[in-house]
């Protein structure tokens, strides 16, 4: 046994450390080399596996543990301050799916109930691979990633009356034998007594085991909160995942949010890898063998009909024109809870086995096809939106004394803004079509372009304008604005926003004199209400604010000219942190000599 466990754990690990960086040097992604890893060392190919169904079963503790870690990061405040697009956008997307699917099936002369439910399952996305996906291209903050996000957070919800509505609609219910109202009861008070004990029991056992000292112990304990919950979940007939997101949710404003994430997160990554490796090897070849047409029309008339639904939704909601595609081929697939969905269904005898087979094909089918598309995007239509990104720039229109702002996200909009309402006459550039399409909507001049062109900035005005504000994004593209100006209108000024200390140095090598860093004040002001919030008087504060400013400048400056020397650069930041320190003892010293010299005041001493 303890051989077979070894052997198995090498052959997955081999297949995974081949496979993964093979796919990624073809552009193919780390999600779709899992995949092939598994359809490799699976059934029906070299064989190395053939429990697939244990190793399924086991593997899907990755998703529970992924689900567990977004419930962590979504504190119930958050969750409800992000109700419209959850509840909206996710709403919409599950029911537009499921109608479509469901309407497709009964056109073709399926039973209402199996339609129904086949259509509520296939309407799921897959969490794992669409989170995945997000965190390796860096999607996650964007409005694509936000909405996917929000999308994928409602199906995790969603599937819960999902699955409890499967047993009403089986066999048993319908027979009057009363045990889908039994059912959907029991987890009902399952579910009840998971919130009442999140919120009773666990924080102050975690407080108990913290207090140990013994990471390793909490750790443990991380673990078998998880596996504990999931069971649980199963033990009701529920998706093991869906416990752990409440529960995750229940611990989201806990003090340990923070221990848990970092302890679970190598072992969310191992069993993800192998969760995908696992759907690989469960993708039945004999099926498809048997009825390749079947199976093929509806892989393709289910992902055909789903992405035209997402597409179609991605124009109503905060997703950009040139990634509407990317969105719905995100989430195009079907997800891991259609297992739980169509096995609930199978044992419930909405529909046959072999129908559940059929669907569960599909969705595994789906799953490996994703990659596939998102491939096809990246190699076909993003080219394309890139291409249209470079179209002429506008015709613009300058007024005398003008200042021209190049990039105008969210540090240039307030500067403008400040400008604008001091009757400062600009010329906004910007390079992203559809910011600027929303921008003119509020009245303002904003023209397409890219200020690193020489032509773009003699059309713009650049030979007589009074000051030139750089505020694009990107490091490098706002330290290719300077060289181009100070190349081609050495008489302009230039003020420019530094995006961290390299960034600073860069631009005054440049020449570049009036620079501020973009967290720089704010952080500062925030330290002064800190410190006025404390008991500091509002004098006081402000001098300290000040004071730390001086020296910071002072600092940057005297470390300036050994910036590019990693040696020298070390030794002049640990001379001037000594500093900091003493001026912060003297600061010190002298608070506390002016406290005597009050008590001895009050006192009437001398």
């Amino acid at each position: 046994m303890t051989s077979s466990l070894l052997q198995n754990a090498l052959i997955y690990l081999a297949a995974a450390v081949v496979a993964v960086p093979i796919a990624k040097r073809l552009g193919l992604g780390a999600v779709l080399g899992y995949l092939l890893a598994g359809i490799a060392i699976g059934p029906w190919g070299l064989r190395l596996v053939v429990e697939v169904e244990d190793i399924l079963h086991f593997s899907e503790f990755g998703v529970v543990l992924l689900l567990f870690m977004i419930g962590l990061e979504l504190e119930p405040k958050r969750l409800w301050s992000m109700r419209r697009p959850i509840f909206g956008w996710g709403g919409a997307q599950v029911a537009g799916v499921a109608a479509a699917l469901a309407g497709a099936a009964l056109l073709l002369g399926v039973d209402w109930k199996a339609a129904l439910i086949g259509a509520l399952g296939l309407s799921l996305s897959s969490t794992a691979i669409t989170l995945a996906t997000l965190e390796e291209r860096n999607l996650k903050s964007t409005p694509t990633g936000t909405a996917a996000f929000s999308i994928l957070l409602f199906q995790d919800i969603a599937a819960i009356p999902m699955i409890a509505i499967v047993p009403l609609l089986g066999v048993a219910a319908a027979e009057g034998s009363g045990e889908g109202w039994v059912g959907a009861l029991r987890v009902a008070l399952v579910l009840l007594a998971l919130v009442i004990a999140g919120r009773t029991l666990l924080r102050p056992i975690l407080r108990a085991i913290a207090s140990t000292g013994m990471r390793d112990i909490f750790t443990s304990f991380a673990l078998l909160l998880v596996i504990a919950i999931a069971l649980l979940m199963q033990w009701i007939g529920m998706s093991m995942a869906l416990g752990a997101f409440m529960a995750g949710v229940l611990l989201a404003d806990s003090e340990y949010r923070h221990a848990l994430e970092s302890d679970l997160e190598p072992f969310k990554g191992l069993l993800l890898g192998l969760f995908f490796i696992a759907v690989g090897m469960s993708v039945d070849f004999g099926v498809l063998r048997a009825q390749p047409g079947l199976i093929l029309m509806l892989v393709a008339g289910f992902l055909a009909l789903k992405i035209g639904m997402l597409v179609a939704l991605a124009r109503l909601i905060a997703v950009p024109r040139s990634q509407q595609a990317l969105f719905a081929f995100l989430l195009s697939q079907g997800g891991e809870f259609a297992f739980v969905v169509f096995g609930a269904a199978a044992t419930a005898r909405v529909f046959s086995a072999d129908v559940a087979a059929l669907l569960v094909l599909v969705v595994a089918l789906s799953m490996v096809a994703t990659p596939l598309l998102l491939l096809m995007h990246d190699r076909f239509l993003a080219p394309r939106y890139r291409e249209a990104k470079k179209r002429p720039f506008d015709p613009i229109e300058t007024a005398q004394d003008h200042v021209i702002i190049a990039g105008f996200g969210r540090f240039g909009q307030i500067v403008g803004r400040l400008l604008r309402a001091n009757q400062v006459a600009l010329t906004v550039l910007d390079h992203d079509p559809e910011q600027i399409e929303l921008l003119r909507k509020f009245g303002l001049k904003v023209f397409y372009g890219d200020a690193t062109r020489v032509d773009l900035l003699h059309a713009a005005g650049a030979a007589h304008a009074r000051a030139l504000v750089v505020a694009v994004d990107s490091i490098e593209d706002s330290l290719a604005v300077v060289d181009c100006v100070r190349r081609n209108f050495p008489g302009l000024t230039i003020m420019a926003r530094a995006r961290n200390v390299t960034h600073l140095y860069d631009l005054m090598d440049r020449g570049v004199t009036v620079i501020e860093r973009e967290t720089f004040e704010a952080a500062l002001q925030l330290g002064q209400n800190v410190l006025r919030h404390l008991g500091y008087g509002a004098y006081r504060a402000r001098q300290a604010a000040h004071k730390f400013k001086a020296h910071n400048i002072q600092s940057l400056h005297a470390l300036y000219p050994y910036y590019k020397d990693q040696e020298q650069l070390i030794s002049m930041a640990r001379q001037a942190r000594d500093e900091l320190n003493d001026m912060f003892a003297r600061d010190l010293a002298a608070l506390q000599d002016e406290k005597n010299a009050a008590w001895r005041k009050a006192d009437g001493q001398p």
